[in-house]
């Protein structure tokens, strides 16, 4: 059974930074990509970025790009997101999601979800 459990979501102030994380359980790392979403207020989800299995290919949404930075522990189960400069436009429902790697990442149609981690940015 494929589990997900983000946590680390807060409030903080424009130009904070912040890491949020997922601890996941009923997977080989070593065969998954493991990817970023997040869901603003109102609105629909939408991707933030995405890691291969090796921790070696990365891809970022151009919203988040260059302020974002995915990074992933195999031997401990883990995939973070760590957020710089963060805006008012970066609140939202952020969530881990898992997939079976594949030649490319993939920036939807993730196969397991996490329950999400709320981060709230303040002017």
């Amino acid at each position: 059974q494929v589990r997900l459990v983000e946590s680390g979501g807060g409030l903080v102030q424009a130009g904070d930074s912040l890491r949020v994380s997922c601890r996941y359980s009923g997977l080989n790392p070593w065969d998954y990509d493991l990817g970023w979403f997040r869901r603003p207020p109102g609105s629909e989800r939408e991707f933030v970025g995405a890691i291969n299995w090796s921790g070696r290919t990365s891809i970022y949404a151009d919203s988040v790009k260059g302020r974002f930075t995915i990074a992933r522990d195999n031997a401990r189960n883990t995939v973070s997101l760590e957020m710089n400069n963060l805006t008012p436009e970066d609140t939202a429902v952020y969530y881990c999601a898992a997939e079976r790697s594949g030649a490319v990442l993939k920036r939807a149609d993730y196969d397991w979800w996490g329950q999400g981690t709320q981060v709230t940015v303040s002017s």
